[in-house]
């Protein structure tokens, strides 16, 4: 069910939310979050609550989404409630700001937010320089942001170092969860030398590899080396040689080491929806995440 209320106000909606609990039974019971999603314009919003609805399969959630307008044009708030189908597991608000407004979101948000439940911010794009100091990421105790299609992804998930508050992550982290899984496994095999150096190369504008080769370096605390070339990390101990190769667009990763026959696993590149469902798992500091911005500032760039 989609209900729309252009020219309104956030009580007309609140209304509409509570006609619509009583008169179909729409409830929040069972709502274990509600994740604000910031677009910059209507035409993203779409694409943000489809991958929305996707995650609230698996934590159901009341899913907020701002839509920014044009600051110069008339303060006006048009609105669009999802229920049932059209929703996913959650409870979608569409919130399509304009003039005034979009210079005031947090007080537009507020009037929706459920009681005691955490709150979680998403910028899918334009993530604000400081997430924690934004006006709608105050209320959050998880933010979202992804580097992933900023104007120049590597130079924004550097800087997430300078920007990180507690509750803070970035998508292009969750991107490597298979990688971090597959390279682990393999380091936990014979002979346990330690690591001497890793190269990690791939796609300049790939922010999930900086991260990667951040998280390397400060666990391994040996010399990383990142540069543009093809999909692959490389592991070098004394004895033994460790890869973990893949097309830049396929599906199927290879492992190779040395003396051994080579492996191979699925290992896709992750979809947006994806990743967000497993940042919404948990709600808690990512210390991991913080640890591996921090590497990134040890990694050698060629």
């Amino acid at each position: 069910m989609i209900i729309d209320m252009p020219d309104t106000d956030t009580r007309e909606v609140s209304k509409r939310l509570i006609q619509l609990r009583e008169a179909n039974g729409v409830v929040t019971v069972g709502r274990v979050l509600t994740l604000v999603v910031c677009t910059l314009d209507s035409s993203e919003a779409e694409d943000a609550i489809d991958a929305a609805n996707d995650a609230s399969r698996e934590h159901p959630c009341r899913v907020i989404v701002l839509a920014r307008g044009d600051r110069n044009a008339g303060t006006r708030l048009d609105a669009q409630i999802r229920v049932g189908g059209d929703a996913g597991a959650a409870e979608v608000i569409v919130l399509r700001l304009q003039g005034d407004l979009v210079a005031h979101e947090s007080s537009v948000v507020v009037p929706f937010l459920l009681p005691d439940t955490p709150v979680v911010a998403w910028w899918p794009r334009g993530a604000p320089e400081f997430p924690s100091k934004d006006s709608v990421g105050r209320l959050a105790t998880r933010r979202i942001t992804d580097a992933t299609f900023a104007p120049d992804p590597q130079e924004t998930i550097k800087k997430r170092r300078g920007s990180y508050a507690t509750g803070d992550t970035d998508l292009a982290w969750s991107r490597i969860t298979y990688w971090r899984a597959l390279l682990a496994a393999a380091l936990d095999e014979a002979p346990f030398e330690a690591v001497e150096s890793v190269t990690i190369s791939g796609l300049r504008d790939e922010p999930a590899l900086d991260m990667l080769a951040g998280w390397l370096a400060a666990r391994l605390d040996c010399p990383v080396v990142r540069k543009t070339g093809e999909l692959k990390v490389e592991m070098r101990r004394s004895t033994v040689s460790i890869s973990i190769a893949r097309p830049q667009h396929g599906r199927t990763a290879t492992l190779t080491r040395t003396g051994e026959p080579d492996q191979r696993f699925a290992l896709a590149r992750r979809e947006t929806r994806d990743c967000l469902a497993e940042e919404l798992r948990h709600l808690d500091a990512d210390e991991i995440y913080a640890e591996a911005l921090t590497g990134i500032e040890k990694v050698n760039y060629e």
